[in-house]
């Protein structure tokens, strides 16, 4: 699994969450909602210190990242996170190899 950024989504997180050199973004599974991958489920996103990082990407000083516990969301498949202009907040893909 890995975790690709888009620059418009990198800038909303900035914005938005402001993140800086030295922050952490995790993407975690909530519960409640829907995602393509498990019905009752979604991507929840805050700024916080991993505690057991599975997957990391790091950009511009900021590290984005996936605990241990939540890897089986992603069923295999890695995150893409894009923007959606019409929204004017990230858009998340799930694809795989």
């Amino acid at each position: 699994m890995k975790i690709e950024l888009s620059k418009q989504a990198k800038k909303w997180f900035e914005e938005e969450m402001d993140a800086v050199d030295g922050n952490f973004i995790r993407f975690y599974v909530r519960y409640g909602g829907s995602s393509p991958l498990h019905e009752g489920f979604s991507l929840g996103v805050s700024k916080e210190e991993p505690i057991e990082a599975a997957v990391t990407v790091r950009h511009d000083g900021v590290t984005y990242f996936v605990e241990e516990k939540d890897v089986w969301y992603f069923d295999g498949h890695h995150l893409v996170v894009g923007f959606n202009d019409q929204l004017n907040e990230p858009a998340y893909e799930y694809t795989r190899d």
